[in-house]
């Protein structure tokens, strides 16, 4: 093969956690991957630590909207958890990587937390208020790309999944109704997923309409 590229290698590392899962990513198995030796990596990345940084900014990189947003705050930051929530959806190993990872040695994170940073203070929220709204919303959107309808478990077949999610209804049918009511009731919506769409947007709205509640809350900013 051709002169490896730091990008080629977090590509393949991607490819492999989102078949696999993070654990399966390793220096050796990349190795194996690329038809490399482990030395050649070691040039890109020290360690999986490192690795799993690179993996993180690349996730990351392409979202970052240059310039800012310049329509109302709240769409702003609708618009930054909307779309930091689509990128991440695009691998399933991407909510992993990002627990995984400190977010302070992420630049392509950093930018975007700054950006929820700038719009939540033209919302006239105070310094400390701003850091704890980027903080929920950054954190709610990496959870949300994490959730319940992100693909299924690396190397769970669709029937195998289907048969986990009845087992998972006749569990949760068979609770006591005087003890856990509303759970029995709900037993058959609880143990589907949400279609990603729905869900993602149904998360993002609660978010924003949270800081939304805030802001009326203070008499409008």
């Amino acid at each position: 093969m051709g002169k490896l590229t730091r990008e080629a290698v977090v590509e393949q590392a991607l490819e492999i956690g989102d078949a696999e899962g993070l654990q399966a990513v390793t220096i050796r198995r990349l190795a194996q991957e690329l038809g490399v030796t482990p030395m050649a990596l070691y040039w890109h990345f020290k360690n999986k630590e490192q690795l799993t940084g690179g993996m993180a900014g690349h996730l990351i990189e392409g979202f970052v909207v240059e310039g800012g947003y310049t329509g109302p705050w709240q769409e702003g930051l609708r618009e930054l958890v909307a779309g930091l929530v689509r990128v991440l959806r695009r691998h399933p190993c991407a909510a992993d990587v990002l627990d995984e990872v400190d977010h302070m040695e992420v630049p392509s994170f950093l930018r975007v937390w700054d950006t929820a940073l700038g719009l939540a203070k033209r919302g006239g929220f105070a310094p400390e208020e701003s850091c704890m709204i980027s903080q929920y919303l950054l954190q709610g959107a990496i959870a949300l790309a994490g959730g319940p309808t992100r693909h299924r478990a690396p190397g769970l077949s669709e029937r195998d999944a289907a048969e986990r999610r009845r087992l998972k209804r006749v569990r949760l049918q068979s609770m006591p109704p005087d003890v856990y009511p509303h759970i029995v009731e709900m037993a058959v919506p609880l143990s589907e997923d949400s279609a990603p769409d729905l869900y993602d947007t149904f998360g993002v709205d609660l978010l924003i309409a949270g800081i939304e509640a805030l802001s009326a809350r203070s008499g409008g900013r």
